[in-house]
């Protein structure tokens, strides 16, 4: 994971409509606690299941992140939901854990702006 609070290992491009992260997660290994501000899509090049856990470390279930699944999530506010049709609901801010054997690898992207009116 890159510095506390980072959403991603490491930020590869930023302009002014989006962030792009690598993020990189070993086995066992738990990401520091982070909070998202923005929507954001991110497509899994490495899967492993992925335990989330929200700012206390309460336990907050288990997404399956297999390799080539694509999730989207908007902010709502201070929770982020499914913008597809995956059904997630999390704290923006929270940790999680690589419950996987093998490493964990994604690119997420951030929107930093509303989508624009067609």
């Amino acid at each position: 994971m890159g510095a506390k609070g980072d959403v991603g290992s490491r930020k590869v491009f930023e302009d002014d409509d989006v962030i792009v992260w690598e993020f990189e997660l070993g086995p066992g290994e738990t990401t520091p606690c982070h909070t998202h501000e923005h929507d954001y899509v991110w497509y899994v090049l490495e899967g492993t299941l992925l335990e989330v856990f929200d700012a206390n470390d309460k336990p907050l279930g288990t997404i399956d992140a297999y390799t080539g699944a694509t999730f989207a999530l908007r902010m709502d506010g201070d929770d982020l939901v499914s913008a597809d049709d995956k059904g997630l609901r999390a704290p923006a801010t929270h940790s999680a854990r690589n419950a996987g054997t093998g490493v964990y690898r994604e690119i997420l992207v951030e929107k930093k702006r509303p989508a624009r009116a067609a």
